[in-house]
């Protein structure tokens, strides 16, 4: 039965239509907020997967250019891969879902998200969070739901809730917060250097926001949600648990995982799962495919016992300390810009380089407020950094996440085009992975801008805290610069990066039903005591501050301005003459339509001598001025002079020299380089030049 709802949220009214389409998904919203439109599907397979330890949720952001009125480019005409804002809503829609779903479902899920019609005013990214968890939360979907998100601007210090496009383009806060009935389960930021207290502010607000969404979407539920189906739950059998307890006994357990060497836990977890293999061989054989999901659940108990309750870390630290630091720059001798971060078994090196405005990314998607973007960071996680071995099949949707992350918490301290006219691209390499890669980037890229020379306003470094949780709201351990088995175990990895006066990125994960306002608090403020260390005593010892030049292998560009009226002389008639001044230098030239004109190149005498051709083509000739010229023509009469591509003026005979001249091939030849100074119009309204003249 097709029934509609709708709300005003913001100021705009959103309209969530059920039973009008996709009959036939477990669960459909037909979302409308303004002029957006989206729909959400929620389906799930009968039976479970087989021979999988985990909750196969997939989750679809599908952009369809008809939304936005674009026929796709290229040969083929229709949508490709997913871009990479599909991917990071993708990411950013599953990370509030995921973990209320039932932790030993086993069937296939798929949320998807098709982006049918755009107002640019109306976040189709919101809507489709928004629209998922209403489809979910009708369907007949195990699901401890629903979820409301809210998106959260700063407009001249005011809070704006789902900003429009304006209010986007001048917000210095880009937050996007999820909430259950309760709690706050996802945060996701970007930020111009917000303080703690405010981004505070800024997310509970938000999230009283959100308790309004799930007040609507109760009321939908309640009309029109479905009765949650039956599943086959995949649990451990409770014999084989309870004999491994008493064959390796948890004082083993905890034997095997307490060391910071990640190689030698696993061996020691390796050793234990052999001896329970060939216990249960001949015994119970019908066990042996539980015990993998066994130790699992064995190591999980150990090691939250460990932290809640004995405050004992695996690696031996404190619950604040942070693993041994180090940071290097210039660790390659010819690329523009190198920095490493190694933070205990956590290693990332950055690779800057810069290029001409002209190499900028052009974007071709659906948001037609962003469609080139001057500042690439790209994460590459190889196999090799965590001991395995994988072939690379390029970056996949954890990569782009990562590299997303690093870049937004970079953008709020890059110079303006104006300051450094340059196309910046920074890529971090993994060479060593046990927990929080991404901050670690955040911390190796800013080294390595600084040695390339890039005048980054402020250091940014980034850190994670982790959780581990009772059986209570108040029973619970932060835990300062979590590693992989902290993370893997623990409830939370909240990162958070900036520079000593704010916040410029923050992205936050948790496995549980939501975090209350304590614990929000006490994680930010304590990632702002680690990241100022960071800054202060491993990163400023290294390098201080950015590098006044770029670096001997790096481009070098020059700016001038010239009038936007003679940027076609500079072109030249289907590029001529600016395809000849390349070809003369050797340099690249970018010009923009106000007259602002960029030549890049890495020796800086060609680099000059492009710049000079381009001012003498802009230069109207006047009497007096000093030029030089190549001799391109000789006739009886005189000869012609380039200046410049597609420049050209003429030597009358009599103005070759101070001494009589019969014939002009007596002193000049082609090809010469002469000055020459304007004489001014002669009699029939010509430029006229002088040899002679010249003083």
């Amino acid at each position: 039965m097709y029934k509609s709802f709708s709300m005003e949220l913001a100021g705009r009214t959103l309209t969530v239509d059920v039973g009008r389409v996709a009959a036939q998904a477990n669960g459909a919203a037909f979302m409308h907020y303004g002029d957006t439109v989206v729909l959400s599907t929620a389906t799930a397979s009968e039976k479970p997967r087989e021979g999988i330890d985990f909750f196969p949720l997939s989750v679809e952001y599908e952009e369809k250019l008809y939304a936005v009125g674009k026929i796709p480019g290229g040969f083929i005409k229709r949508e490709g891969k997913a871009s990479e804002n599909a991917i990071l809503t993708s990411r950013v829609i599953d990370r509030p879902m995921r973990p209320l779903f039932p932790k030993d479902y086993r069937n296939d899920v798929t949320l998807n998200n098709l982006v049918m019609c755009v107002d640019q005013d109306c976040s189709p990214e919101l809507t489709a969070m928004l629209g998922s968890a209403i489809a979910t939360a009708i369907s007949d979907i195990p699901f401890d739901g629903p979820t409301a998100s809210t998106m959260v601007g700063m407009v001249d210090g005011t809070l704006v809730f789902n900003p429009t496009s304006a209010e986007k383009a001048v917000s210095t806060l880009q937050l996007t917060v999820a909430s259950t009935r309760d709690k706050v389960i996802m945060i996701e930021a970007g930020a111009a250097e917000i303080p703690e207290d405010k981004m505070i502010e800024a997310i509970f607000e938000a999230h009283k926001v959100n308790q309004e969404v799930i007040q609507f979407i109760d009321k939908i539920v309640a009309e029109c949600g479905k009765e949650k189906h039956e599943y086959i739950h995949c649990e451990t059998p409770t014999d084989l648990y309870d004999d491994m307890v008493s064959f390796i006994t948890p004082e083993a357990m905890e034997e095997a995982v307490f060391t910071d060497v990640k190689q030698v836990r696993e061996e020691n977890i390796r050793n234990i799962k052999n001896k329970l293999e060939e216990r249960y061989a001949e015994l119970h054989p019908e066990w042996i495919a539980f015990i993998d999901e066994a130790v699992y659940k064995f190591q999980k108990k150990t090691v939250r016992k460990m932290i809640l309750k004995d405050h004992k870390r695996p690696d031996g630290r404190e619950m604040t300390q942070i693993r041994k630091l180090a940071a290097e720059v210039d660790l390659l001798p010819r690329v523009h810009g190198s920095g490493m971060f190694t933070r205990g078994q956590t290693q990332v090196m950055t690779i800057t380089t810069l290029g001409a405005l002209a190499e900028i990314q052009r974007l071709d998607g659906i948001d037609e407020n962003e469609t080139s973007k001057r500042y690439m960071h790209h994460y590459n996680f190889p196999s090799y950094s965590v001991g395995e071995t994988k072939p690379s099949r390029g970056p996949g949707r954890r990569e782009i996440g990562h590299g997303a992350l690093a870049e937004r918490a970079l953008v709020p301290v890059l110079p303006s085009e104006e300051e450094f006219p340059y196309a910046i691209r920074t890529v971090s390499e993994i060479m060593e992975s046990n927990g929080s890669t991404s901050q670690g980037s955040i911390c190796a890229s800013t080294l390595s801008l600084m040695a390339a020379g890039v005048p980054i306003k402020k250091p940014v470094a980034g850190i994670s805290v982790g959780l581990v949780t009772g059986d209570s709201d108040d029973d619970y351990v932060i835990l300062t610069d979590i590693q992989g088995l902290e993370d893997f175990f623990g409830d939370m990895d909240f990162k958070v990066a900036g520079t000593h006066d704010g916040i410029t990125a923050i992205q936050m994960d948790i496995k549980i039903h939501g975090l209350t306002r304590e614990i929000i608090e006490k994680a930010i403020y304590r990632t702002k005591e680690a990241r100022t260390f960071i800054l202060n005593d491993i990163m400023a010892p290294c390098i201080s501050e950015p590098r006044k030049e770029v670096g001997k292998y790096a481009p070098k560009i020059v700016q001038i301005k010239i009038d936007p009226t003679k940027i076609g002389d500079v072109v030249g008639q289907r590029g001529k003459t600016i395809n000849a001044i390349i070809e003369q230098t050797g340099v690249k030239i970018d010009i923009t339509d106000d007259g602002a004109v960029s030549v890049c190149g890495t020796d800086t005498t060609l680099i000059n001598k492009a710049v000079g051709i381009i001012q003498t083509i802009v230069t109207d000739f006047e009497e007096g001025q000093i030029f030089e010229g190549k001799v391109i023509s000789i006739k009886e009469f005189g000869a012609f002079l380039e200046f410049a591509p597609g420049k050209e003026g003429m030597v009358h005979i009599s103005k070759i020299s101070k001494e009589r001249v019969n014939k002009v091939e007596d002193v000049l030849s082609l090809g010469d380089i002469v000055k020459v100074v304007c004489l001014g119009k002669d009699k029939m309204g010509r430029i006229s030049f002088s040899i002679k003249d010249v003083e």
